[in-house]
């Protein structure tokens, strides 16, 4: 029964929890804690599904008779790993693949570069208003001719320093490990909420680094200037800079501030509790069970 337990578990925490989860408002206050309980979900629905196929293996050892079940479980958890193994790679190479792509035409496009926060920013030809950054070896912080002639000072600060953030927490690589796990999981049992919320998570989270810089009043400003007009390419998160604009401006008018120590504490112990539970609960009173039945023997 343990591997029937953690298959269910793995489906349960695969589909409609971070469905559920995705509906909360309150990660908005504690973005930081909250991609750490996304991906300790993630993980825990992963651990859980391989935790299934090893039980098979072991119900394989000590019970032929259960061959067809655990045949069966063994299977699904193999496709599961392959998946993730096949859909990490894919886009891994299509992402980089893509950036250099397009390190390439801003190379071809560029037209000069600014200094902001000490540091400079490229600034390419276009009538369109945007902004992004390109992570990677060569990382750097790109910005349209229009949107350098829109903004006011203090609200190009606000920008740079939104797109530095994912540069410098490599947000880019977390988005990487939530869409191959999107795609890992079959149709069936996955989740768009759980990407969908991380990328909008990560965007919060370099809110908060740029309104320390710059305040809250110029990121909102520059943030609705810049939302009428779609990056054409991802950004370090792999998401546009856009990317719920509506619910980043409400918050940055007061909806959700960070800071929230007692919220962020309990939401890191609800990522622990997501990990050291289940294995508690079923792994160990299997672990346990497979000890007796070798030392029978």
């Amino acid at each position: 029964m343990t591997g029937l337990w953690l298959g269910l578990l793995a489906l349960v925490l695969a589909g409609p929890v971070p469905a559920v989860l995705a509906r909360a408002r309150w990660t908005w206050q504690v973005p930081r804690a909250a991609l750490v309980l996304w991906q300790a979900l993630a993980v825990a629905a992963f651990l859980a599904a391989l935790g299934a196929g090893t039980w098979a293996t072991t119900e394989l050892l000590l019970n032929p008779h259960g061959l067809p079940a655990a045949v069966a479980v063994g299977v699904v958890t193999g496709l599961l790993g392959g998946r993730l193994a096949a859909a990490g790679l894919s886009v891994a190479v299509r992402t980089r693949r893509r950036r250099q792509r397009h390190r390439d035409l801003v190379d071809l496009l560029q037209c000069g570069s600014v200094t902001s926060g000490g540091s400079a920013v490229r600034v390419v030809e276009g009538q369109a208003c945007y902004a992004y950054c390109l992570p990677g070896r060569e990382a750097a912080v790109v910005l349209s001719e229009a949107t350098l002639a829109s903004l006011s000072p203090v609200e190009l600060a606000a920008v740079v320093a939104h797109e530095r953030a994912h540069l410098r927490a490599r947000h880019d690589l977390l988005v990487e490990f939530f869409t191959a796990l999107h795609q890992a999981f079959p149709r069936l049992v996955r989740s768009g909420a759980a990407l969908q919320t991380v990328r909008l998570l990560v965007e919060m989270l370099a809110d908060d680094a740029a309104r320390r810089k710059a305040g809250e009043r110029p990121l909102a400003n520059a943030l609705l200037a810049l939302s009428a007009t779609p990056v054409p390419a991802p950004t370090a998160s792999g998401t546009v800079l856009t990317a719920g604009a509506a619910a980043r401006v409400r918050r940055l008018a007061g909806g959700g501030r960070p800071g929230h120590r007692g919220l962020s504490a309990l939401t890191y112990g609800g990522a622990a509790a997501l990990l050291t539970v289940p294995t508690a609960a079923l792994v160990l009173p299997w672990m346990w069970a497979v000890a007796e039945a070798y030392a029978l023997r």
